[in-house]
């Protein structure tokens, strides 16, 4: 059996016997009906929407049409209280939701809620109950949904779990590992692709960002990991070099080690040990570029990848940056939005704003 909507799209015109119900949408201003008729009123020479807040018309002055040519073709103007002319508050909440999902979709790290509120124009709470509304789900939900679906789509052609973890915006692999195996319907050992089978030295070292973990292969150091936990460090390292044949570190490497941890403590300062820097091509252009980036300044991504010759591959730029696993002597830490705030680092972004700090004032 057809609904009252649905007989009022089916004709042009609606059928005397529905006008009563229409009628009974107008009296309760439900603006469900938005859209699917209009209501005119001849006394006063204009057309409304059913949920027009304007005072109620005598029913014999009111006649129903569903669409607004009709309205207009019949010599009336639209209201200029309910504006049946412009998109509705549904269409208008329907647009902003819409430009948030493109908003999270598009950003490196999922925009706070307060962010996006205040693109729409919004205050957080109002944003967040119409979000919900439209979407059916809540912006975090939704931003966790849209990471999950890129995680999937991005690992089988990533070099490592962790770039892939990272790439697709999770801030951290301790975030990532914390909400289990249904991020990607299996264990992350299954999707691991890169490393080379080489025999890689490694230690870690208490430094004044956290922790430092240093490996190196004979070409070379391969990583420079920070953070607050050793056993998450080392975990790091086996997932970016899964076929590595990893081995505890003698007395000349614990010299590199120092050497490391001292420019974790002044950044910024010589650092002439061999690197081994493994990536693609298009990495290895963008870490290069960072080395270029003098010590107590800033980039933005959009002037690195003006600096490589590819403008237009900002957010490629981004995803180099997030893949750099030797961190401080490649110093992806100096790379910034185009407004000059901190974007997100892998390895927290208050490690990032103490290395800025400690370089200027060096």
């Amino acid at each position: 059996m057809m609904s009252t909507k649905d007989k009022v799209v089916a004709t042009r015109r609606p059928a005397k016997a529905d006008d009563e119900r229409l009628w009974q949408a107008v009296v309760a201003r439900d603006g469900s009906f938005d859209g699917t008729f209009y209501y005119s009123v001849a006394t006063t020479g204009v057309y409304c929407r059913p949920s027009c807040a304007s005072r109620l018309a005598r029913r014999e002055n009111v006649r129903f049409h569903t669409a607004r040519a009709d309205a207009e073709a019949a010599g009336f103007r639209p209201c200029k209280r309910c504006r049946p002319n412009e998109p509705g508050p549904d269409q208008i909440h329907r647009d902003k939701v819409a430009a948030a999902c493109r908003m999270i979709e598009d950003a490196d790290e999922p925009p706070s809620l307060e962010a996006l509120a205040r693109a729409n124009g919004l205050s957080r709470h109002h944003f967040h109950r119409i979000f919900k509304a439209v979407a059916g789900v809540t912006p975090k939900a939704y931003a966790s949904a849209h990471r999950r679906k890129r995680l999937r789509e991005i690992l089988p052609a990533s070099r490592t779990v962790t770039e892939a973890i990272h790439e697709a915006g999770f801030n951290s692999g301790g975030r990532f590992y914390a909400q289990g195996d249904g991020i990607i319907g299996m264990t992350p050992t299954a999707f691991r692709t890169g490393g080379a089978n080489v025999e890689m030295r490694f230690a870690v070292s208490e430094c004044a960002l956290g922790f430092v973990l240093v490996a190196a292969t004979d070409k070379g150091i391969a990583a420079i990991l920070l953070g607050d936990d050793p056993a998450q460090l080392t975990r790091d390292l086996e997932m970016r070099f899964p076929k590595a044949t990893l081995v505890g570190a003698d007395e000349a490497f614990d010299r590199v080690v120092a050497e490391v941890a001292a420019l974790a403590d002044t950044p910024g300062r010589a650092f002439d040990l061999p690197l081994d820097i493994r990536g693609t091509a298009f990495q290895q252009r963008v870490w290069q570029a960072l080395r270029t980036i003098p010590a107590g300044t800033t980039a933005t991504y959009a002037e690195v990848a003006e600096r490589i010759g590819q403008p237009e591959a900002v957010r490629a730029v981004a995803g180099a940056c997030a893949a750099n696993a030797i961190a401080i002597a490649i110093p992806c830490h100096r790379v910034v939005r185009s407004d000059g705030t901190l974007s997100g680092y892998r390895w927290g972004v208050e490690r990032k704003r103490t290395l800025l700090a400690r370089e200027k004032k060096r």
